[in-house]
């Protein structure tokens, strides 16, 4: 019997898998990645019964069209994002985010956008026929690593589909994905390096999300911050959400695919609760920071995954 497929008619802008992240290998430079926006990754597995490490399909801004082929499968989207699925009788259904649908053979999903963000996820019933690089589904194409030779998703692929047998069981959740008035962040390690004028800049000012921005970072446009001790340090470890200034003064946030050292000052760190919001902010958007203490930054994290699971539990 013939393998059940996605054949890739439109790969979209940046399509790769990408699961919940590759731990314990910084010491090796390879950094986390995963889902940049762990809280609708989780969702997307939970709709269609996969477990909750399962690879999903994540998809920037134009997302991939898709023709199914030998089967028959469950599919959801989660985030903020207009799809529409063609039926064999060529009628166009209008999709829905955060509910499953059933699809056959020859029918197609058309990711048109996201919404006033950047990131969504195609999850589909028993997963993707992939195989782990280093415990781990996700693709860096930075570094070449994971499934499809660590590239994105092109047209005229074959996305393999695991066989499994479902009841097709329609699932539903009502979410809104909630607008953001600041991204709070805590101190990083050279905070004293910057002025008081530019510390005082950092707290008030609105930045304007560049288009210099993807998986790797996002770089800032607004005010210059002055460094009134070096703008080049000894390289150090770096994670994902430090904010870093180099010498133009304009910061660069490292995102999941980030590099594991970096040589400029860093003057703050965006908190792990505001994380999947921070990533969703399209080119041109306005951002302020609004800078909390540790002990805050850990509650709101508590606060942050008692709400994942609490959505989560109501699937």
């Amino acid at each position: 019997m013939s393998k059940a497929y996605f054949e890739i008619l439109r790969s979209g802008i940046n399509t790769t898998y990408q699961d919940i992240g590759r731990p314990q290998l910084y010491h090796i430079g390879i950094p986390f990645s995963g889902a940049m926006d762990k809280r609708n990754f989780l969702i997307a597995n939970k709709l269609v019964g996969n477990n909750l490490k399962s690879a999903v399909i994540e998809f920037a801004l134009q997302g991939p069209l898709l023709k199914l082929k030998n089967s028959e499968t469950t599919f959801a989207i989660t985030g903020n994002v207009k799809f529409n699925i063609i039926r064999k009788s060529s009628n166009i259904e209008k999709g829905i985010c955060y509910k499953t649908y059933n699809l056959k053979h020859d029918e197609q999903i058309d990711i048109i956008s996201t919404d006033k963000s950047v990131y969504g996820y195609l999850s589909t019933e028993g997963g993707y026929d992939i195989e782990l690089f280093w415990n781990s589904f996700s693709v860096n194409t930075k570094a070449k690593i994971g499934p499809n030779y660590g590239e994105k998703l092109l047209n005229n692929q074959k996305i393999f589909l695991k066989k499994k047998l479902s009841n097709h069981l329609e699932k539903k959740i009502d979410l809104i994905n909630s607008k953001i008035e600041f991204i709070r962040v805590i101190k990083g390690t050279n905070y004293d390096y910057f002025s008081e004028k530019s510390k005082s800049l950092f707290a008030k000012q609105e930045y304007k999300v560049s288009k210099l921005t993807d998986r790797m970072g996002m770089r800032l446009e607004g005010e210059i911050l002055e460094n009134n001790i070096d703008t080049n340090i000894k390289s150090e470890g770096l994670i994902k959400g430090v904010i870093q200034v180099p010498a133009d003064g304009k910061p660069i946030i490292m995102l999941s695919d980030h590099g594991t050292i970096g040589g400029y000052p860093k003057i703050a760190v965006v908190i792990s609760a505001d994380y999947d919001k921070l990533v969703q902010l399209p080119p041109n958007t306005k951002v302020k920071f609004k800078l909390v203490n540790l002990k805050e930054a850990e509650n709101l994290y508590e606060l942050y995954t008692l709400e994942t699971e609490n959505i989560l539990s109501r699937i």
